[in-house]
């Protein structure tokens, strides 16, 4: 690898690493349209909050851990040497690319990742108990896990020789175990199993997609480090993976459905990015047509295995992000090209071999990202408190902010609640039949209503 500083290089990374820093915000639109109205402005802060904890773990201790030269020669952690950037200044290199916009590029992973288990406990997590999880959960998940794949001396790059381009594994099956965990902990909704959660603004789920479509070409050609090389195999493989989910799922659901929603082609587009996340600098673009599809159809049935295993996953993040990386991870093992990767899979003649080691990779993974987060958040749920009230303690109140004007609403329910049926007169000064009883009856109406749409929200 070239230590001389390149200049488009070192552009391009930079350019990754905003967009994908702007993966959080456009997440948080797309959990916040998918939740109810009461919980909106909740899903946002939870994303956002991440923005700004990782961040300063990150700098304090994050990427010493995470990309330190390793300790014990085991490839399991980092030295914590470059604690608060020690050592790391303008000239210190990455290769080609300053260290310090390599280790912003990999802050962003980190974040983007812990604010994607949000979508598990959505509108059932105390605000509280987020804040501390993001912390220990960044700090003893995700941080040891980011050694493993992305460190050149990690684990399961240098020993187990699993490939993984853009963190199918620290990433992708990592959030997915992690939400599992999590849904545990927390518990579930009450008969969650009957009451599926509305989106409440679906043009806010498809603007958040939106954003997370545009940063992930940072998030997977970025992973390159460089300009050329396999960076633009894998942005074009990102787009083809997306496309592929995008007719697979949508199969999936007019077969079961009669019908094809707009949520689960939003959904699929995120799967079949999930999915290429591992292997888009590893395959051929057919095979990441393949990957992508599968994912699509994979996932589609994944969603609802929650219900026969009575886990409330609220946004799917096992369903989607769980399983499309395993999808992705194990797709490597049979659609990986000599020529992208420098190793065969299964299909391209070289057996199991590889397939073997990606599959104890993203089993590892995900075992041991289940273990430590159950415990964490089995931690936080006896000390500070994880799970919110039945009553949902964080909806905003009168002297809150709210995410809309309900006002005109607000003010129509206090007036029928005042109101008294008209007796309409007729000739002579005589009550007319019926017209009290017909007014009566629209004003039960209109209360019906506005009590069906305050309990959706």
């Amino acid at each position: 690898m070239s230590t001389t500083l390149d200049t488009g290089n070192t552009a391009w990374l930079m350019a990754s690493t905003a967009m994908v820093l702007l993966m959080t915000p456009g997440l948080a639109f797309f959990y916040g349209g998918m939740v109810k109205t009461k919980h909106v402005l909740v899903m946002l802060k939870m994303s956002f909050v991440c923005l700004a904890l990782v961040t300063l773990l990150w700098l304090a201790i994050g990427y010493s851990l995470a990309f330190g030269k390793d300790v014990g020669g085991w490839g399991l952690i980092g030295s914590p040497a470059h604690w608060m950037m020690h050592d790391i200044g303008m000239t210190s290199l990455n290769g080609s690319i300053p260290t310090v916009i390599f280790s912003g590029f990999q802050m962003a992973f980190a974040i983007i990742t812990v604010a994607l288990i949000s979508g598990s406990i959505a509108g059932r997590a105390t605000m509280r108990g987020w804040l501390w999880f993001v912390l220990a959960w960044t700090l003893f998940v995700y941080v040891p896990m980011a050694h493993w794949v992305f460190a050149p001396d990690g684990w399961v790059t240098a020993h187990l020789g699993a490939l993984d381009f853009a963190g199918g594994m620290p990433v992708e099956i990592n959030s997915g175990a992690a939400g599992l965990a999590v849904a545990i902990v927390v518990r579930k909704r009450k008969d969650f199993e009957r009451e599926t959660i509305r989106p409440h603004n679906l043009p806010l789920v498809v603007i958040g997609l939106a954003l997370l479509w545009f940063g992930w070409f940072g998030f997977n050609a970025g992973s390159a480090l460089q300009s050329g090389g396999s960076a633009p195999m894998a942005f074009l493989n990102t787009q083809l993976a997306a496309c592929g989910a995008m007719v697979g799922w949508p199969l999936i659901e007019k077969w079961r459905l009669g019908h094809v929603e707009m949520l689960g082609v939003a959904s699929a587009a995120v799967a079949g990015m999930v999915a290429i996340t591992p292997a888009c600098g590893e395959v051929s673009p057919i095979g990441a047509l393949v990957i992508g599809f599968v994912a699509g159809v994979v996932c589609a049935f994944a969603i609802n295995v929650k219900y026969k295993l009575r886990y409330d996953d609220t946004l799917d993040v096992v369903g989607v992000h769980g399983w499309g990386g395993i999808v992705g991870v194990l797709g490597i093992g049979l659609f990986a090209t000599l020529q992208m990767s420098g190793k065969k899979g299964l299909f391209h003649g070289g057996g199991i071999d590889l397939l073997w080691r990606q599959a104890v990779g993203a089993l590892v993974c995900a075992a041991f990202s289940f273990g430590v987060t159950w415990l964490i958040a089995q931690a936080i749920e006896r000390t500070v408190g994880f799970r919110a009230a039945e009553d949902y303690e964080h909806v905003p109140g009168a002297e809150e902010e709210q995410a809309y004007d309900d006002e005109t609403i607000a003010e129509i329910r206090r007036r029928l609640a005042q109101a008294r049926v008209p007796v309409a007169v007729g000739p002579g000064g005589a009550a007319e039949p019926g017209s009290g009883s017909a007014d009566a009856e629209l004003l039960a109406e209109l209360r019906e209503v506005l009590q069906r749409r305050e309990q959706e929200k």
